[in-house]
């Protein structure tokens, strides 16, 4: 199988439109349609609760996670940087099918979960440190992007400092990612400076489908 099948298959993962299909078919709503418009787990825990939000990161998890894995179909040797190197190749061609899904016109999300899940393929140490901090982040403030964010920025800080990579691509792969979470966040920080961020339940379902 070649490189150029892995990476199209890779985007295919990553286009199921897990946000739009959950919404249409369980609540009769396109996620699309309301909050901040993103067919992502942060729009989904906004506006259909903790419960469908969480089912939603799971399966865009997975889609980052599967694309990865892909890899293991191929020649190269393990632990090697050719295999590294495909790894995020293939993870991101998933985070490009989430955020540009060909099964729902291009219109997907920001991709944060699916990068996780992707992280967590290639390095679960980390993926599991991005996760502490995510979540300390999330219950301290109930803010999804601030948590992303916070996340984010601790990629490149535990990849280069705490866990010492020593492939150069993934530690450009740890830079690039934080600098494009914080850039694809620009509303979000802008609103979080304002004190207009939305906030998500995490225990109960949200009555409300209010503007973020």
């Amino acid at each position: 199988m070649t490189i150029a099948i892995f990476i199209v298959l890779a985007y295919l993962i990553g286009s199921i439109p897990t946000a739009v299909w959950v919404s249409k078919r369980l609540y009769g709503i396109d996620i699309r349609e309301h909050g901040s418009g993103n067919s992502g787990a942060t729009n989904t825990f906004r506006i259909l609760g903790s419960k469908a939000g969480s089912a939603v990161m799971l399966i865009d998890m997975l889609k980052g996670f599967i694309a990865v894995k892909l890899s293991l179909l191929s020649s190269y040797p393990w632990y090697s940087e050719q295999i590294t190197n495909l790894q995020i190749v293939l993870g991101l061609a998933a985070v490009v099918g989430h955020i540009f899904p060909i099964w729902a016109d291009f219109r997907g999300g920001k991709g944060i979960a699916t990068l996780f899940g992707m992280i967590l393929a290639i390095q679960p140490l980390v993926a599991v440190s991005l996760v502490g901090v995510f979540l300390s982040m999330l219950f301290l403030t109930r803010y999804v992007s601030l948590s992303s964010i916070s996340a984010s920025i601790a990629f490149p800080l535990l990849i280069v400092f705490i866990f010492n990579e020593p492939e150069l691509s993934y530690r450009v792969f740890a830079i690039a990612t934080a600098c494009l979470v914080v850039l694809t966040h620009y509303k979000n920080i802008n609103r979080l400076l304002h004190g207009n961020e939305s906030k998500v339940p995490l225990f109960k379902r949200r009555k409300d489908r209010s503007r973020s």
